[in-house]
């Protein structure tokens, strides 16, 4: 499991999960393929913001779970995202 958090703001973390290919976007993160998720907008959607910040949960945040796909395509995948 590696959290990210993306340059700007809410707006550009989903862009950049938006232009993933590899992984999936999820509600949740648990299986043999790789997914993404915003914890904003899914895990942690019915918190305040200030709640969210006290918890370190910034809007640009983007939580990744590595699957079983190679590890030179899931960086290029990230790379082309925030690209």
């Amino acid at each position: 499991m590696l959290t990210i958090e993306v340059a700007g703001d809410g707006e550009d973390a989903t862009r950049v999960a938006d232009r993933l290919k590899l992984f999936a976007l999820a509600p949740s993160l648990g299986g043999a393929e790789s997914l993404v998720t915003q914890p904003c907008t899914t895990t942690h959607h019915g918190l305040t913001t200030e709640e969210c910040a006290r918890r370190g949960i910034a809007d640009a945040m983007l939580r990744l779970s590595v699957g079983l796909e190679d590890a030179e395509d899931l960086i290029a995948d990230l790379e082309q995202a925030l690209g």
